[in-house]
């Protein structure tokens, strides 16, 4: 394949959540038990990852499952298993149709769709879970839709990262490595605290899932401690006339819902990095 012909067909050589493309400069390194399918090659992901997959992203009935280059189906198959409404996207139009096949075979096809479409021209968000399996560089490229999609939307990946975003979870599977992220919300800026007459400044900085930042209490600025951030769940502790506070709070854009209660909400945003 020519240099231009490769630039124009990357998008298609990564055969997602059931495949492993491995390029060099002589060509293509085809694993064992790969199919060449026109120009991709697409290597099962065994199936024993797929479970811990869906395993890791607490894949069950009512969830809403997007399996970014769906391969054979096979992941799609499994979340609908497990009582998932589960949605491929692939690109290459006989995989579409053979597991289209393979979701019919399994009994699953009322739970079970698969879309020939372009994963990066596609709508992700009413997912609740995202798989995927895809070279690094597309993952990177995706990144930024990921991360806009609604607080605590969990990604699945299998084998590649996301570079400085870190995984909230990652473990071996069968000698396989795989990722889980939950998408945090954001919560970088400043926020407003009052309750019966007291009054707290709260400024938080972010990169990604990890939160740091100060607390204002008259002239007083402190440490905010044990910042830990899950989704759209804050929890945070402050040290008040000598006692360490804990908060938890279910942030709902510009407020927080504070446990103890107060009245909280952002006084400005920050990038979140």
């Amino acid at each position: 394949m020519s240099a231009a012909a490769l630039s124009r067909n990357l998008p298609r050589l990564a055969a997602g959540a059931g495949a492993l493309l491995a390029l060099t400069v002589v060509g293509f390194v085809v694993a064992q038990n790969a199919t060449v399918t026109k120009d991709v090659v697409y290597v099962p992901t065994p199936q024993e990852v797929v479970d811990a997959m869906l395993e890791m992203g607490a894949v069950g009935p009512g969830d809403r499952v997007l399996d970014l280059g769906s391969g054979d189906g096979r992941i799609v198959i499994s979340a609908a298993k497990r009582g998932a409404q589960a949605v491929g996207i692939e690109i290459d139009p006989e995989l579409v149709e053979q597991s289209r096949a393979n979701a019919k075979e399994a009994g699953v096809e009322d739970l079970a769709e698969i879309r020939q479409a372009n994963i990066f021209e596609t709508d992700l968000s009413q997912a609740d879970v995202i798989t995927m399996y895809l070279l690094p560089s597309l993952n990177m490229k995706l990144r930024p839709k990921l991360l806009e999609l609604k607080p605590g939307t969990r990604v699945v990946t299998h084998a590649f990262a996301m570079e400085d975003w870190k995984p909230d979870r990652q473990q071996d599977s069968v000698g396989r490595e795989i990722y889980l992220w939950i998408v945090p919300a954001r919560v970088a800026g400043v926020w407003n605290l009052e309750r019966d007459g007291q009054q707290i400044r709260l400024t938080l900085r972010q990169q990604f899932q990890e939160v740091g930042g100060t607390a204002s209490i008259d002239d007083l600025k402190i440490p905010v401690e044990d910042a830990t951030l899950r989704g759209n769940v804050l929890r945070f502790a402050l040290r008040i006339d000598g006692q360490l506070q804990s908060f938890e709070a279910r942030v709902e854009e510009d407020r927080l819902q504070l446990d103890p209660p107060w009245r909280a909400t952002r006084a400005a945003i920050a990038a979140l990095h």
